[in-house]
């Protein structure tokens, strides 16, 4: 909807001028990079911007951002990316990777907490300012949405009518923001600078990969009944197209259930209804022990709440009539 915002925004039809990218397989929550290859092909002669997430928030999928941008700018078109969910959590090259902008929030792997300062990154090539362009009375930067934070530092408290841009994503800045909530990112910096992002990246490759080591081995994804497997994991194997974070699907009228008993035992997840939850071990400060705790819990929380269902469904059968109101109620 944001982006529809600006289509609309921009006078469009958000029904005509957006193109979304699905799963080729309906049974697959992942996308493939040659499919997405081949969209950009099929609409590059319409297309004005591509927008994609690094890593994709349901499935944890890390895309391949370097061959990505790299067929975009192939056919001349400008590509974004949302890195929401992968700066803090895998390594990033966006200069390198030539990447024209990116943008992200601080409160996921950067520990920063809800309401904290967002990022943006923005490739030289967008971002230089020419001022003797701009005393010529041209303009001498990329057209943008200007703001007093973004100004030039020399001449910004002269409150002159006439904006010069800071060099670098600096220049897109448009206020300043709230200094309570730059402190915990700064600390989280500090953090992350004495441990590097390839040291952090290292242990989290190991850190997920025990964590779906177990999850495989698990009795409980063949049960003995021989229905079909309480859970399965929905996020690639390959480490290079992930990052730390693990999406699990559950059997059906299994989630509320799991959630329940992963919050007693202390267990933090996330969830997304109908079937899914999302397990992401931190490698700054969860360990491996933890990993097979969350495990073992895990197993437990998906036998008891399958087993509740089974009784839950014998019994309101058995109910019947006007009484399964009432049930449904106490349940």
């Amino acid at each position: 909807y944001a982006v529809e915002s600006q289509i609309r925004h921009h006078g469009l039809d958000a029904a005509q001028a957006m193109v979304s990218i699905a799963p080729a397989d309906p049974t697959q929550a992942t996308v493939t990079t040659s499919q997405i290859l081949t969209a950009i092909d099929e609409h590059a002669s319409t297309t004005a911007l591509i927008l994609l997430p690094g890593v994709q928030y349901y499935t944890g999928q890390f895309f391949d951002i370097e061959i990505i941008t790299a067929h975009a700018h192939s056919h001349g078109i400008i590509i974004g990316w949302d890195l929401a969910h992968a700066v803090g959590n895998v390594e990033l090259l966006l200069h390198d990777w030539d990447v024209d902008f990116a943008v992200w929030c601080s409160y996921k792997y950067l520990n920063c907490g809800p309401g904290a300062i967002g990022g943006l990154f923005v490739h030289e090539n967008h971002s230089r300012v020419d001022k003797k362009a701009i005393e010529d009375g041209h303009e001498g930067y990329r057209p943008r949405l200007s703001g007093w934070w973004g100004g030039d530092k020399a001449t910004r408290f002269q409150m002159g009518s006439q904006f010069i841009p800071i060099p670098g994503a600096a220049g897109f800045q448009v206020g300043n923001p709230c200094a309570l909530a730059i402190c915990p990112l700064l600390a989280s910096l500090e953090i992350f600078a004495l441990a590097s992002m390839s040291a952090v990246r290292s242990k989290s490759i190991m850190l997920t990969g025990y964590l779906e080591e177990l999850l495989r081995r698990s009795n409980l994804r063949a049960t003995a009944d021989g229905t079909d497997e309480l859970y399965w994991i929905i996020t690639p194997s390959g480490i290079t197209e992930r990052g730390a974070q693990l999406s699990i699907r559950l059997r059906s009228g299994l989630l509320e259930g799991v959630l329940v008993e992963l919050e007693e035992q202390g267990v933090v997840v996330d969830e997304r209804k109908p079937d899914v939850i999302r397990v992401a071990p931190a490698p700054l400060y969860n360990t491996f022990s933890e990993v097979w705790d969350f495990v073992a819990i895990f197993e437990s929380a998906c036998t008891k709440a399958n087993n509740s269902k089974a009784t839950d469904s014998q019994g309101s059968g058995a109910l019947g009539g006007t009484e399964d109101k009432g049930w449904s109620l106490i349940k």
